[in-house]
């Protein structure tokens, strides 16, 4: 009698988005369409049970309040440091090392100078679209009360630019985007995060 053939399960990364304010049930459901299983996060001790993060947009200095009010920070901080981390507009100032206009708090874990409200107010929101270093032609970027991203170091990759200022960039683990890819019917963004999740379990960087 034949055995049954064993067949192998691809492994799907789990990915929290920080639930606190922003759209994150919007983020959720781009990593759900990029191949990923979503997760709600609004605890410290769920850090440990996700593969990698997202930060939402909202805003900065409410993100920082929550977090500190309820012992989040220090958790977080570990987390950002070494597990892939994916910040969008209010998440990118989170992860800046230098955050400007006026001056705050952040992560400090990419290697950028990050200007808050740069592009004016809510009023002044608009939908661009520009080449990037992604595959699959122009892309669509959606801007609410964004951040520039003034200058960055060597080691931080510019996928996308606006105006000559670096919209969308890499750092090793860590991605960032001052523009709202999950407003954006296209998943480019999110599929490309979920990738890097893929990549760092893979070569042993990474693992559930």
């Amino acid at each position: 009698m034949r055995r049954p053939t064993m067949t192998k399960t691809a492994w799907i990364p789990r990915i929290g988005v920080l639930a606190i304010q922003g759209d994150y049930e919007a983020h959720a459901q781009a990593l759900r369409e990029a191949g990923a299983e979503a997760v709600l996060v609004r605890k410290a001790e769920q850090l440990a049970a996700i593969d990698g993060l997202v930060l939402p947009g909202g805003e900065s200095t409410t993100f920082l309040k929550f977090l500190e009010r309820d012992g989040f920070l220090g958790a977080l901080r570990e987390f950002v440091a070494g597990k892939p981390t994916f910040g969008t507009c209010a998440g990118c100032i989170l992860l800046a090392e230098e955050v400007l206009h006026p001056a705050q708090e952040s992560l400090g874990v990419l290697h950028a100078s990050v200007e808050r409200n740069a592009y004016g107010r809510q009023i002044d929101s608009s939908i661009q679209v520009a080449d990037t270093a992604l595959a699959g032609g122009p892309l669509e970027m959606v801007y609410i009360r964004a951040p520039r991203i003034l200058k960055v170091s060597e080691d931080v990759r510019v996928l996308a630019e606006r105006d000559g200022f670096p919209v969308l960039v890499e750092q090793g683990h860590l991605l960032a985007a001052t523009f709202h890819p999950e407003l954006s019917l296209d998943r480019r963004v999110h599929r490309y995060f979920v990738e890097q999740v893929l990549a760092r379990r893979g070569d042993g960087t990474q693992k559930s």
